[in-house]
């Protein structure tokens, strides 16, 4: 695989699957909330879906923090004291409670596959200016065709357009040329070919994207909570270990 290309996944059919599919566990995701480990308002919230023969294809290409399998990314505020995460699905750019955020998929020891990143000292400043800046996008419609220029947002678009806005223009993540083909056989996934030709609208192959799993290797973010354990993760992958609480 070409390693300067990422893959991107429709969270709108990540969602529609994961709730079809999921045991709704709301204790354990309460139960998370309220662990020993304190959240902060414009932590990155890195999650792992589960969505059937999306993330069988999107687990070939996608590696995100130590080979953790993200499909999905949202920023956390508070609003009235209240914890939520602001976040582009299926439904458009919404605020979702963070105990519905965090009760969408777990692991095997029933903990939420959600792992928390924190933008590093130097980029803390920009975090207001990027949530006035998605408060400003509410109910702008899900980008289905991951055009990074049009007025719609796929979850890593908002974050990417967000601290983009906040640092004067200027990325502090990085946008790659988007792959829909399978490595194994050079050829785009049979999945993705439908999903696009029901849209009647070109693949974009190597057009400019921007992914969750990447992110979530940014220098300009430190991983600083795991809540369960993202498919992919190697505790080794570096020689370095974060706890799991």
């Amino acid at each position: 695989m070409d390693n300067n290309k990422i893959w991107i996944i429709p969270f709108l059919i990540v969602i529609a699957v994961c709730f079809n599919s999921c045991n709704i566990q709301n204790d354990q995701a309460k139960q998370a909330v309220k662990s020993q480990f304190t959240l902060q308002e414009g932590d990155l919230l890195f999650q792992d879906s589960d969505c059937g023969p999306f993330c069988t294809a999107i687990e070939k290409v996608t590696f995100g923090y130590k080979g953790s399998k993200f499909s999905h990314i949202g920023l956390l505020i508070k609003e009235k004291e209240e914890l939520k995460v602001m976040e582009a699905i299926s439904a458009g750019v919404l605020l979702t409670p963070i105990d519905s955020f965090l009760n969408r998929s777990f692991d095997q020891d029933k903990n939420p596959k959600v792992v928390v990143g924190r933008l590093r000292n130097a980029q803390q400043k920009l975090i207001p200016d990027a949530i006035q800046f998605i408060h400003q996008q509410m109910q702008k419609p899900y980008d289905d065709v991951f055009d990074i220029n049009n007025d719609k947002y796929y979850c890593s678009e908002l974050i990417y357009d967000a601290f983009t806005h906040a640092n004067n223009g200027k990325p502090i993540f990085e946008l790659q040329p988007m792959t829909f083909v399978d490595p194994e056989t050079n050829n785009t996934f049979p999945i993705w070919q439908d999903y696009f030709d029901k849209l009647e609208v070109p693949i974009p192959e190597g057009e400019p994207g921007l992914n969750p799993g990447g992110m979530s290797t940014s220098d300009f973010v430190e991983i600083v909570h795991f809540y369960g354990m993202p498919e992919g993760y190697k505790k080794k992958w570096f020689g370095t270990n974060i706890e799991l609480n």
